[in-house]
C-alpha cells in the first residue's frame, strides 16, 4: 500500500542527503514501507500491535525499553494528537547524541509545517524538503542549544494522568480525555444480568470493561484486547481492583481472537489516520463470532453510518438493534453461525 509520509521520510536517506550511521539509527513509531530501510541498521520502537507485527515479519529489531543509548539519527513518524507528537519529538531529541540528526515527516494536510516549526522551536535550525504532498524535515542536535524547558513541558503533557471521568489516560488514546459517548450508550443498554466469561475487543484505557463489571456483577472474568500498548498499560492500572478477574492482552483483534466467551462487548475502531475504515469493525465482528460460545452474545456500538449489518447477519443467527440514538447504533448479536467445537 502506498505510504507517502513514509516515502517522504526516507527520501533524504535514499538520495544521500542524510546518512545512516554505522552504529545504527532509532525509529520512533516505526512502520514498514517502500523503499525499505536496512533492517540491520535501524532499531524500531512501536506500541501499536499491527505495525509491531509487520516490522517483526520484515526482520526489524524492536526495542521494548529505553536503555539510554544515544543515536546518530532518530527518525519519527507522527500520530494524530498534538501532545503525543510533541512528546515524540522531545524523546527523539533526548535519544540523539550531539551532532546527530532528528528527522520527521508529515503530510501537508495533517500539519507538516506546524510539526516542522515545533522541531525548530525545540532543537534549533531545521532543513526541509517537500514531495508526495508531504514534508520531511530534520535538525542537527546540539544538546546545549535544546530548549530544555520546552522539552520537559512536552514530556509532562504526554504523561499519564486522570481524565475528567477519573480514569488514567494520556494523549493519543481514543477519547483520552473523556468517556466516549458511544461507549456510554453501549453500557446504558447492556443487560445487567449478563453472566460468565466476557471479553472487550478494543478496550482502550479500560472504561467499557470496568463499567461492564460494575453493571453486571455475574460476569466472572473479562479479557481486555487492545492493540495500543500505551492504552493497555493504563487499563491494567484502571482495573487493578479486579485482580485476576481481568486479563490484559496486547493483540491485533483483526487477526482473530481465541476464546470461549459468553459475552463480548466492543466499540470497534474505524479510522486509520483520518480515513474511515469500516473493514476494521467488520473484522472485529468476525473475530467476536469466532470467540463466542454457540449461544454467546455480542454487544457493540457503532456510528450510524458504518455498514456492519451484512457482516453481522453473515456471522450471527440473530441480530437486533437495541437503540439508534444520537448518531450511534447499539447492536446485540446472538449465536455465531459457525459453532465452536
Amino acid at each position: 500500500m502506498n505510504d507517502p509520509i513514509y516515502e517522504t521520510l526516507v527520501l533524504p536517506i535514499e538520495d544521500g542527503t542524510v546518512a545512516l550511521p554505522d552504529d545504527g539509527a532509532l525509529f520512533l513509531r516505526a512502520r514498514t514501507g517502500f523503499p525499505s530501510l536496512p533492517t540491520a541498521q535501524v532499531l524500531c520502537e512501536q506500541s501499536f500491535r499491527p505495525a509491531y507485527d509487520a516490522l517483526i515479519r520484515s526482520g526489524f529489531t524492536l526495542r521494548d525499553t529505553n536503555d539510554g543509548r544515544a543515536f546518530g539519527l532518530t527518525l519519527v513518524l507522527p500520530q494524530r494528537q498534538r501532545d503525543e507528537n510533541r512528546a515524540l519529538l522531545a524523546r527523539a531529541v533526548m535519544s540523539t547524541r550531539d551532532g546527530g540528526i532528528v528527522m520527521a515527516a508529515q503530510s501537508n494536510t495533517q500539519g507538516a509545517k506546524t510539526f516542522e516549526n515545533e522541531l525548530e522551536a525545540l532543537a534549533g535550525n531545521v532543513t526541509s524538503l517537500s514531495k508526495n504532498k508531504c514534508r520531511v524535515f530534520w535538525a542537527r542536535i546540539d544538546q546545549s542549544q535544546v530548549d530544555s524547558d520546552l522539552l520537559e513541558a512536552w514530556l509532562a503533557n504526554d504523561a499519564p494522568h486522570r481524565n475528567d471521568a477519573g480514569y488514567l489516560s494520556r494523549p493519543g488514546l481514543f477519547a483520552w480525555d473523556r468517556i466516549d459517548a458511544g461507549s456510554q450508550k453501549l453500557i446504558d443498554h447492556l443487560p445487567a444480568d449478563l453472566s460468565g466469561r466476557a471479553a472487550d475487543l478494543g478496550a482502550g484505557f479500560g472504561y467499557l470493561a470496568d463499567a461492564a463489571l460494575k453493571r453486571c456483577p455475574k460476569l466472572t472474568h473479562i479479557d481486555l484486547y487492545e492493540a495500543e500498548q500505551r492504552a493497555l498499560d493504563l487499563a491494567r492500572e484502571n482495573l487493578a481492583e479486579y485482580g485476576d478477574r481481568a486479563q490484559f492482552l496486547w493483540a491485533d483483534v483483526t487477526r482473530g481472537v481465541t476464546g470461549d466467551y459468553d459475552v463480548i462487548i466492543s466499540n470497534p475502531p474505524f479510522h486509520v489516520d483520518r480515513e474511515d475504515r469500516s473493514d476494521i469493525g467488520q473484522a472485529f465482528i468476525r473475530a467476536a463470532a469466532g470467540a463466542l460460545k454457540s449461544g454467546g452474545q455480542l454487544f457493540m456500538v457503532a456510528n450510524r453510518h458504518l455498514p456492519y449489518e451484512d457482516t453481522l447477519k453473515a456471522a450471527f443467527k440473530s441480530v437486533k438493534m437495541l437503540a439508534d440514538t444520537g448518531g450511534y447504533k447499539i447492536i446485540q448479536a446472538i449465536g455465531p453461525q459457525a459453532k465452536r467445537k
